[in-house]
């Protein structure tokens, strides 16, 4: 059922193009912004160069709402927003692209596919909760492998140390990220299916 008025002004050519892509530039803006206030909420912590922060749980949620090609689009564009220098990563020294090159690269390159990975693993394991969990929870162990793969690229330390510092660090609040993402896309989609949308 479309939501248009039938008149012939509303429904010509152009207007009928330009609502979908409008349609999806907003979402794109909107999960951006989602990850820009993700990106503010962080606490350093004093062993590691990388900071406990919000947005792997605005990552794994956006791949859980999104399609997949949607859910990559937005994390492309959320990167693409930061290399320009907009203020949307994590407070740091570095801003813009140099950003991208400090101790958080690997986490944030891997964002646009963690996101994807988690959108087409959910919808093809049938959309219940533990599903949800599951694709959450491998979304985020992409985003802590590409992390882990990118410190051990640039610092001297060794693989032990690279480990703690980029993996089992953030294992115990990041399975509670990935709990709450899917609490909230399963309760969404419930919501949706009782709707009829």
């Amino acid at each position: 059922m479309h939501n248009e008025i039938s008149t012939p002004m509303v429904r010509s050519a152009a207007g009928t193009n330009a609502s979908p892509w409008l349609r999806k530039a907003g979402i794109v803006f909107a999960g951006s912004l989602l990850l820009a206030a993700c990106a503010r909420i962080s606490l350093p912590l004093w062993f590691t160069p990388v900071p406990l922060s919000l947005q792997p749980f605005g990552v794994l949620l956006l791949g859980l709402l999104l399609g997949p090609r949607m859910a990559g689009a937005t994390l492309m564009a959320y990167l693409a927003e930061g290399v320009a220098g907009l203020p949307v990563f994590a407070p740091g020294i570095a801003a813009g692209p140099a950003h991208l090159l400090g101790p958080t690269g690997g986490y944030l390159m891997a964002y646009p596919v963690a996101a994807w990975v988690v959108s087409l693993v959910w919808r093809r394991s049938g959309r219940g909760f533990f599903a949800a969990f599951a694709s959450a929870a491998l979304g985020d162990l992409l985003i802590l492998t590409g992390g882990a793969v990118w410190l051990a690229a640039i610092t001297p330390a060794r693989s032990a140390s690279v480990l703690f510092a980029a993996i089992l660090t953030f294992l115990p609040g990041d399975a509670l990220k990935a709990a709450a993402a899917a609490s909230i896309a399963w309760g969404w989609q419930r919501a949706r299916l009782r709707r009829g949308l």
